[in-house]
């Protein structure tokens, strides 16, 4: 399976100039949890250069909540967008499936609207837990 080798507008965006410093750790492009699985080692490239390494046991725990197709759909790691004025942080979401999987995270149905999937910061702690290689914020102004 191919890297999602299209224009990323959720990265393109984040990266303006005055939010590259504190952008760096985002990938330069993310990678569906079914091609993640198929790798010894899986991983994607940042911005900086660097890698960032998924643990195993967060990609299995995610395809365990989703089916195959799904799992050919969903982009690693999910993007939190923390954006400084708003309560909440906000995942764009083409299919849903983001919202299907941290709804069994928090244990509690959370609703896509305009292809946007919003959470509270309170969410994000059990979240975060859960899914910390699977998941990365960015800043937003």
């Amino acid at each position: 399976m191919p890297i999602d080798q299209g224009k990323d507008d959720a990265l393109t965006g984040y990266l303006s100039d005055e939010l590259k410093a504190v952008n760096a750790h985002l990938p330069r492009g993310r990678k569906t949890l079914a091609r993640l699985m198929n790798e010894a080692h899986p991983y994607v490239l940042l911005n900086d250069g660097s890698e960032h390494h998924f643990r195993k046991k967060e990609l299995h725990f995610i395809a365990e909540m989703i089916t195959k197709e799904e799992q050919s759909l969903l982009l690693l790691p999910m993007i939190l967008e923390v954006q400084s004025e708003a309560g909440d942080i906000v995942i764009h979401t083409k299919e849903g499936i983001e919202a299907k999987v941290l709804s069994i995270i928090v244990e509690m149905p959370l609703v896509v609207r305009h292809d946007i999937l919003r959470i509270f910061k309170s969410q994000v702690n059990i979240l975060r837990s859960a899914l910390k290689t699977t998941t990365q914020y960015v800043f937003r102004p």
